[in-house]
């Protein structure tokens, strides 16, 4: 007799795992029971369920052990022990891919199968078809087949779920078996009704119009089971995303009959797959919300808690259409569950005015500390859109996140809060000192390096610009004190920056830093002493490139460079230009690890999709002499539809005096071979086409690739702007479209595509300048050019803005690129680099009267860009 223990057994710890201490060796050596004449039953159903459980546990068993016991225990067959034979099947399923030869047990699965006993018929099947591989599936079809009509529900469900697993690996087999699968359909047992329908989409997911007769079929004569409801629903729901349908299409039809359903599930499966359709508008909302706002009010937990979790959703794109919905979500704030409680009060604060957030969050307060840190993350979440939607209010709502940061929490949760705090700090400038000033409180006691390194970052970045940049500096210098390595040479970074930015400041900020000199770690001492010497140089130039703005090149780039440089010793310096730049994204990833952490760098860096193509241009023989590769477009461009026969796409490499064309075709008509393919190319300005690199081949679908090389504009360097017209030229041959064997020599031909269009964002690469002032500095004002022009197209700021970084393909720099509301002047800032490694900064003032007129000041080292830059806007 197993003991029975009761709750208290169980907090005393009687409960205890009897198999916790079970040895693989010493169950094996009891399995030798299962040859004993009798068979104890009881024994030896007991040791099954030790072998089970080591099994799951992870324990690993050889194939020669696992395969003597799975041939001792099917000798347990003989006996008729219910439970025993029970666990017999749930061993063999478990032990089927491991052990050796153990189709030997088919015949007594067989027998079981089709015997009289229906207890043993379904899991006899399931143990069938686990074991049983594709070979082997043809002597068992009859019995499947059978199996799946049966009249026993568990039978027939148990064959439908094994057929749905058999598809994996025999899906052609199986798919003989939909005539059957079609009978069970209509079984009025809800599961076998379920199974059977998951096994028919299954056989025809890939053919859409199969699909959608299948739904139309089923829903049109109702279903018995709520399973099979949700299922269709789910069925119906992709099959609209897939086929980006309209909302008067005969499956939405069906999602919103759905909700009159008589079940809850049904109801509630039809709501939320309306709330989770994408493009959905308030008006086809409205159904599925006042379902959920029904399911508020319900006695059942599951039901409320299910309501407010997808209203939750629904209020991040649509808050209108929950608005109507507040009554019942504020009855909801004082519910007895707490994870009802705050996904309600999360709902509110989206959905909610103005002068109700003081209200919720005293109301919030008053729980916080009763729910789990997910919970806590989903409040903290709704409080950010909350500043982003009011804020006049960001006072009181930081006063409640940093309550909340001083509270007990894990990584996760501290790490919402401080997002959020950042954000706030970065949207409005009056919460700025408020916000660093409990950001420097928390770093005192943080236990997360992560958070503590992002915040010692933020200080070097934001604290300089403050009016008392002095008060932030102790706290830093008290995490080179008292924190770990990592933490340190953050903190270093920090320091000096506030240096770099603040003359008042150097001299305590050189004292500070020699100290840190002495340190025990290599990486911080490294930092200091590099800081300290840039410092007393006292030169902005040298501080804006290495200390505020730092390098603008791939890492990653940068170590192959330099180890190529080393393998290949040339009299030549390294050239700093030669190095792929970092995109944006890199940029500001870097921006918050490197200074952060001392970055550990992985042995081998995965290669960017720049590096790549630079070494695909490296191997052909007319691109030697042309330099690093400067830029690759983003995106390629389509020169043809993708419904033609020829399908080319374009991408354009740029680099320091030239330009590569690189054309990707596909060749889509089955009996055509197309050789020596070209495409030439005729431009408008003082381009000049110097070569063209053929694709040899095209066979039927295989793509190939054909390259144009131009050189850039000599006698007008500022006309980079050009349209090229395209004409694809090749050899066309018939072939054999079974066998692809051409039949003739060909004949010339020639394809009209779409005309190419190279813009000045061509040649620039963006880069990110951390501080835009620093950077402004350290290019100097040699070669600075001011113009004035009128947009006369544009009407709003906003759209001047991103017209102009989208043209001028540079970064806007210090979140430049956000138009304050009800403002008519702004300042954009942009920097980039032009081909040949030259930094192009722009500082464009926009005035919007009648339209809008901007005032562009673009600096460089060289003369060239800024004269490009001009004459491109003009």
């Amino acid at each position: 007799m197993l003991k029975k223990f009761d709750k208290k057994d169980e907090e005393s710890g009687g409960g205890s795992n009897p198999f916790q201490h079970l040895e693989k060796s010493a169950v094996l050596q009891e399995a030798r029971v299962f040859n004993e004449t009798p068979i104890n039953p009881r024994k030896c159903a007991h040791i099954l369920t030790k072998i089970l459980y080591l099994i799951n546990q992870g324990e690993h068993l050889g194939t020669t052990e696992a395969t003597e016991a799975f041939f001792a225990m099917t000798k347990l067959f003989q006996s008729n022990d219910p439970t025993l034979r029970r666990m017999c099947y749930l061993t063999i399923k478990e032990m089927s891919c491991i052990a050796e030869d153990v189709i030997i047990v088919t015949s007594s699965l067989t027998k079981d199968m089709t015997g009289k006993e229906d207890n043993y018929r379904g899991p006899a099947v399931r143990a069938l078809c686990q074991i049983t591989d594709s070979t082997m599936l043809q002597a068992i079809e009859r019995y499947m087949k059978q199996a799946i009509v049966d009249k026993v529900p568990s039978v027939s469900s148990s064959a439908l779920v094994s057929s749905l697993h058999l598809l994996k690996c025999s899906f052609d087999v199986v798919k003989r078996w939909v005539n059957e699968a079609q009978e069970a359909a209509s079984s009025d047992n809800i599961m076998v009704q379920y199974h059977a329908l998951g096994l028919l989409y299954h056989v025809r997911r890939n053919d859409r119009l199969a699909v959608n007769k299948m739904i139309s079929k089923f829903t049109r004569h109702g279903l018995k089971s709520p399973f099979a409801y949700c299922m269709m629903i789910r069925v119906a729901s992709k099959q609209l995303e897939e086929e980006d349908s309209s909302r008067d299409s005969p499956l939405f039809d069906f999602i919103e009959s759905c909700l009159r359903n008589k079940h809850e599930m049904v109801v509630y499966e039809a709501a939320s797959a309306i709330v989770n359709l994408p493009g959905c508008s308030a008006k086809e909302l409205a159904p599925a919300v006042s379902v959920l706002q029904l399911f508020c009010s319900s006695p059942k937990a599951a039901l409320r808690y299910a309501a407010v979790r997808t209203l939750n959703k629904v209020a991040m794109k649509h808050p209108s259409a929950v608005t109507a919905c507040n009554l019942d979500l504020e009855n909801l704030v004082t519910d007895s569950n707490r994870s009802i409680a705050t996904l309600a009060i999360t709902t509110l604060l989206k959905t909610g005015s103005e002068s109700s957030i003081d209200r919720l969050m005293k109301q919030i307060s008053s729980f916080m500390s009763e729910i789990s840190d997910e919970f806590k993350v989903v409040v903290v979440q709704a409080i950010s859109a909350l500043c982003q939607k009011y804020p006049r209010k960001h006072a009181v709502l930081m006063n409640f996140l940093f309550t909340m940061l001083r509270e007990e929490g894990g990584f996760e949760y501290k790490r919402a809060i401080v997002d959020c705090i950042i954000s706030i700090i970065e949207e409005n400038s009056e919460s700025k000192e408020t916000g660093l000033s409990h950001l420097c409180e928390f770093i005192e006691d943080c236990e997360f390096t992560v958070l503590a390194t992002r915040i010692l970052h933020l200080l070097g970045q934001e604290g300089p610009k403050t009016n008392n940049p002095s008060k932030y500096i102790r706290f830093i210098y008290n995490r080179v004190v008292l924190e770990h390595e990592e933490v340190r040479a953050g903190a270093v970074s920090a320091l000096a920056k506030f240096g770099a930015q603040n003359e008042e400041m150097l001299p305590s900020i050189l004292v500070l830093l020699k100290r840190c000199v002495m340190d025990d770690d290599n990486e911080v001492r490294d930092r200091a002493t590099f800081y300290l010497n840039v410092l007393e140089q006292k030169q902005k130039a040298l501080n804006a490139g290495y200390i505020l703005n730092g390098l603008t090149v791939s890492i990653p780039g940068l170590e192959r460079a330099l180890q190529q440089y080393t393998l290949e010793p040339s009299e030549k310096p390294f050239d700093l230009r030669s190095v792929p730049l970092a995109t944006t994204l890199m940029a500001e990833q870097r921006t918050e690890s490197i200074p952060i952490t001392a970055a550990k760098q992985p042995e081998k860096v995965a290669a960017t999709r720049q590096e790549i193509f630079q070494e695909q241009l490296a191997v052909v023989p007319e691109f030697h002499g042309l330099g690093p590769l400067f830029k690759s477009s983003p995106e390629p461009v389509a020169l043809t539809e993708s419904e033609t026969e020829y399908v080319i796409h374009c991408t354009k490499h740029t680099f320091t005096d030239h330009m590569v064309f690189q054309f990707d075709c596909t060749n889509t008509l089955n009996d055509q071979t197309l050789e020596n393919v070209t495409v030439q190319m005729e431009p408008t300005e003082a381009y000049e086409v110097l070569c063209y690199v053929p694709a040899r081949s095209l066979p039927y679908n295989q793509p190939g690739t054909c390259y144009t090389l131009v050189a850039l504009p000599k006698e007008d360097p500022t006309a980079v702007a050009c349209t090229f017209s395209c004409m694809m030229k090749f050899t066309v041959k018939d072939c054999d479209p079974t066998t692809g064997d051409t039949e003739d020599e060909g004949y010339e031909d020639e394809y009209v595509l779409e005309d190419l269009e190279v813009t000045i964002a061509d040649h620039i690469q963006k880069v990110m300048k951390l501080n835009f002032e620093a950077a402004w500095d350290e290019v100097g004002d040699e070669f600075e050019k001011e113009e004035t022009f009128t947009l006369s197209t544009t009407k709003t700021l906003e759209d001047a803005v991103g017209n102009i970084v989208k043209f001028l393909g540079m970064h806007p720099c210090e979140r430049s690129d956000k138009v304050p509301d009800n403002k008519n002047t702004h300042t954009l800032l942009l920097a980039g680099v032009f081909r040949g490694g030259h930094d192009i900064l722009v500082r464009s003032r926009l005035l919007l009267l009648d339209t809008v007129t901007m005032q562009v000041t673009a600096r460089s080292s060289e003369e060239l860009p800024v004269d490009i830059i001009l004459a491109s806007v003009g």
